[in-house]
């Protein structure tokens, strides 16, 4: 396996695509598992092989990079601190094999807002040597019920299209969260998904009935399944029940903390491309401890993070160890592949990413037997993984 970068690249700036490498194992094309070898500069340049079944053949795995669209922070950093922070947040995912993400707001005054996208919009334009492409924002907040708020601080609003537009100009938002329910929000949602911006359903008390409203006007799935939102009983199937019976995408936190491995199960067999996120925060890669998101003090004790009342504030999880958790349920490993790489990238409709074909993006990790990250590449470049 051989793979470095060339001269010629920019570390304090776009690395771009000065790269030559080549991986050869057991390489998970869009047409099943190749055994050969796979080469790329920036993008990948061929594939080539035979069809092999991996379970028979001893060499490393390769797969498309994988992609999470709900990153709040990591490394001791949270997105709304701006700055440089989203910067330290996407080495640190790039070092467990993310290669693209979203970044992802607290609900928050306008100012703290207007502060982390403009810190995103450069990091956007501009990936730094090292680090996971940021694609762009996802707006969990603030355009939620405030009485679903979860462990978002207590600042929803009603979402106008004029306040999207002016967030939208400082940063690319990619997705945002609306609570359908709200009053003005299905107009809302139908005119961002007509400009084609993906609107997920979340930290809404709306009905079953809203949620298929929602859908019938444009929106195109939910944020965190099962989490901040009415949940599933007989005679009112509330939001849950909204997305099992309608839903094609939905994302889903598998650290098998937020959701029971049998809700897990459910959601699979009912949402087509079911995607999983990790909803991760500041302390994500750091000791138990204290660490903020946005406005709020988080606990990391456990592997869980906390507010003082006992309520999950989003994640320590890690998109490798999201995919070793769906292959501890029973996934096969292309399945669970498609989750945290090719169904996001299909969800915001990126078809140079989340897949190995020729042409697309050099984004790509590499695991032994038991699944553990040995290379990370992000667009060509390889990431040390051996950085703290």
């Amino acid at each position: 396996m051989t793979g470095q970068r060339q001269p010629g690249g920019d570390s304090a700036g776009d690395p771009g695509e000065s790269f030559k490498g080549e991986l050869k194992g057991n390489i998970l094309t869009p047409q099943g598992w190749v055994s050969g070898v796979l080469r790329f500069d920036g993008r990948i340049t061929a594939i080539e092989g035979a069809e092999v079944d991996p379970d028979n053949n001893r060499d490393p795995y390769i797969l498309p990079g994988f992609i999470d669209l709900h990153v709040h922070g990591g490394g001791g950093k949270d997105i709304m601190d701006g700055g440089d922070a989203v910067y330290v947040i996407s080495a640190i995912h790039a070092r467990h094999g993310t290669t693209s993400m979203l970044a992802t707001t607290m609900t928050s005054p306008p100012g703290d807002l207007e502060q982390a996208l403009e810190a995103c919009g450069h990091a956007c334009r501009q990936r730094r040597a090292g680090t996971a492409r940021v694609l762009g924002v996802h707006l969990e907040g603030p355009y939620i019920n405030p009485g679903k708020l979860g462990a978002q601080p207590d600042f929803a609003q009603e979402a106008t299209l004029q306040k999207v537009a002016r967030l939208s100009a400082m940063a690319p938002v990619k997705l945002i969260t609306v609570a359908p329910e709200i009053a003005g929000h299905l107009e809302v949602v139908r005119t961002l998904s007509e400009s084609g911006m993906r609107v997920q359903i979340g930290h809404t008390l709306g009905s079953y009935e809203e949620g298929v409203q929602a859908l019938e006007h444009g929106a195109s799935g939910f944020t965190h399944l099962f989490n901040a939102m009415t949940g599933f009983q007989a005679r009112a199937p509330g939001m849950v029940g909204a997305a099992l019976a309608h839903a094609r995408y939905s994302e889903l936190i598998p650290d098998l903390l937020h959701v029971h491995p049998g809700a897990i199960k459910a959601a699979l067999r009912a949402i087509p491309r079911l995607y999983c996120v990790t909803d991760s925060t500041a302390a994500t890669g750091m000791p138990d401890g204290d660490y903020m998101l946005g406005r709020q003090q988080v606990h990391k004790c456990m592997g869980g993070v906390r507010l003082a009342d006992g309520t999950l504030a989003g994640s320590t999880l890690t998109m490798d160890q999201a995919l070793r958790n769906l292959v501890g349920l029973g996934l096969s490993l292309d399945d669970a592949s498609h989750r945290v790489s090719t169904y996001a990238a299909d969800h915001l409709g990126l078809e140079q990413r989340g897949r190995l074909a020729h042409g697309c993006h050099a984004d790509l990790v590499v695991l032994d037997r038991q699944l553990n990250l040995t290379a990370v590449y992000v667009e060509g470049e390889q990431i040390d993984l051996t950085e703290v």
